[in-house]
């Protein structure tokens, strides 16, 4: 017994957690660290609009706190004056290329995104009452796409126009996880509906590639993009994760394109754009020198190579200046 115990060979030791834990990381990455890119506070909204308050809309989204504002949906018109939606409170702002704000209209409405068609006309995604259109010279706002064959929205979230002058736009509500009922839509200029898709955990920013083969589609809950090819035939098939974000309390919002066909993509709740190449692979990380609330974003400036992001907790409009241009917008004349 004595002599056999003597030829056992001592048993390795363990290796530390923390070393397996990183090597098991190692092994699930598959892209370094995205480069880095500050941001700087172009302008914020002017505490003469600001006045903290419950409003209905807060309490459904923001959990019941007091807020002055919920800025979304910033665009460009031709003239080079960003204008932005202020959710709540049913404002569109107007801000000059100097950073001066002026209040365009306040009515009856939830506005989120905006879209300026090459005729001039401001397409607006209501929450509460539908697609509605904009005359920013009166102000006026008036209803332009109330309801689907007499149904209400769940609530319209973003649009965007593709090169054909179709209008895609998502129906968001309250839908997610737990009611994977979010929709696409298309609408073409001689005024024809369709749902795309029915099957969505909360659709939100959404773009359309050059050749409008494709949708990508923010999809906020799961943390996820979709890819919704548009074949010829009209079909829908085939959509896909075009890509996974990490999670966090909030997830993917606005959408946006640069000429290089990169996605950019706003990440609310973690104070990011991420930047991701044609096959999804993470390139840059834009991050936010104000608040978390990074919910949309445009290309402006004069090489279209500046990206205004609202910053929405802070009422804030961030600024980066990239390497690459915006895609020029098909409701514009460019």
């Amino acid at each position: 017994m004595g002599g056999r115990r003597g030829r056992v060979q001592a048993r390795p030791r363990r290796q530390p957690c923390r070393t397996l834990r990183f090597s098991q990381g190692r092994a699930m990455t598959f892209f370094g660290p995205p480069r880095r890119i500050e941001t700087s506070i172009f302008t914020r909204l002017p505490d003469q609009f600001r006045k903290p308050r419950r409003t209905a809309w807060a309490d459904a989204n923001q959990g019941g706190r007091e807020i002055d504002s919920f800025l979304e949906g910033p665009s460009f018109d031709r003239q080079g004056r960003l204008y932005v939606t202020d959710i709540p409170y049913g404002r569109i702002f107007r801000v000059s290329a100097e950073g001066a704000w002026e209040l365009v209209t306040e009515y009856d409405g939830w506005p989120n995104g905006l879209k300026i068609h090459r005729d001039g006309r401001m397409f607006i995604t209501d929450y509460k009452r539908g697609i509605m259109l904009l005359d920013p010279a009166s102000g006026s706002v008036t209803p332009f796409l109330e309801t689907a064959a007499s149904e209400s929205f769940k609530g319209v979230n973003d649009l965007i126009f593709a090169p054909s002058g179709d209008l895609y736009f998502t129906d968001q509500g309250q839908t997610g996880m737990h009611d994977p009922t979010g929709r696409v839509w298309k609408l073409t200029p001689d005024g024809r509906l369709t749902c795309l898709i029915n099957t969505i955990p909360s659709p939100n920013g959404i773009v359309v590639d050059h050749e409008e083969s494709f949708l990508l589609v923010a999809v906020t809950r799961a943390n996820q993009v979709w890819r919704v090819p548009l074949p010829a035939s009209g079909l829908t098939t085939k959509v896909g994760i075009f890509s996974h974000l990490h999670g966090g309390p909030g997830g993917p919002d606005g959408l946006a394109l640069d000429s290089g066909g990169n996605l950019l993509v706003c990440h609310t709740g973690f104070g990011s754009v991420w930047r991701l190449s044609p096959l999804a692979e993470p390139l840059d990380r834009i991050v936010s020198c104000a608040g978390v609330g990074t919910t949309n974003l445009a290309f402006g400036g004069p090489e279209r190579k500046s990206l205004f992001i609202t910053e929405s907790r802070t009422g804030t409009l961030l600024r980066a200046e990239l390497e690459t241009p915006g895609m020029p917008l098909f409701s514009h004349t460019d």
